[in-house]
């Protein structure tokens, strides 16, 4: 039997806000319907969460869990032909929520657990979110430029290390 160690003054981490927002992206990335990925995205300002989102089917409408991946069944590689998809990102579902709910997300931070699409980027753009955080960045880093065009701040924070040791 594992004896578990007491947290000391000198061995306790307590979370920056960072990595407690980005605990939480990866706990709502738990409700994806999606195969291939779970994503998940909390937009936060001031320390106070204002909405989140995780990547699924519309409302109302059958998912990848019931009826199977359609970009797996069409043999589509990670990244392309994301038109061709059940699901609404996580990223916008986030910033739709806001919306629907009257919620002022500008000068805002966007934690989500992977980087960006472009179609994504550009409606954090338009939202006014300042910042984004995340953790597994995809291959395409189109983002990037639209980012450091319009000031946008972005920086990967690797989380799912921590994530497991912090539990026990």
């Amino acid at each position: 039997m594992k004896k578990k160690q007491i947290k000391t003054v000198d061995n306790y981490h307590r979370l920056s806000w960072d990595e407690y927002f980005m605990k939480l992206a990866w706990l709502i990335a738990e409700r994806s319907t999606c195969l291939r990925h779970h994503v998940g995205a909390v937009i936060v300002k001031n320390n106070r969460i204002l909405a989140t989102g995780y990547n699924g089917a519309a409302i109302n409408v059958q998912d990848c869990i019931s009826l199977g991946c359609l970009r797996n069944m069409l043999n589509i590689s990670s990244g392309q032909r994301q038109e061709i998809c059940r699901a609404i990102h996580a990223e916008q579902n986030a910033i739709i929520q806001s919306g629907c709910t009257n919620v002022n997300i500008e000068k805002s931070t966007l934690y989500c657990t992977h980087s960006p699409c472009i179609l994504c980027a550009k409606m954090i753009v338009n939202a006014s979110i300042e910042r984004v955080v995340m953790d597994i960045r995809y291959s395409d880093n189109a983002f990037e430029e639209l980012f450091l065009q319009t000031g946008i701040a972005f920086s990967k924070l690797k989380i799912n290390d921590l994530f497991i040791s912090q539990l026990i």
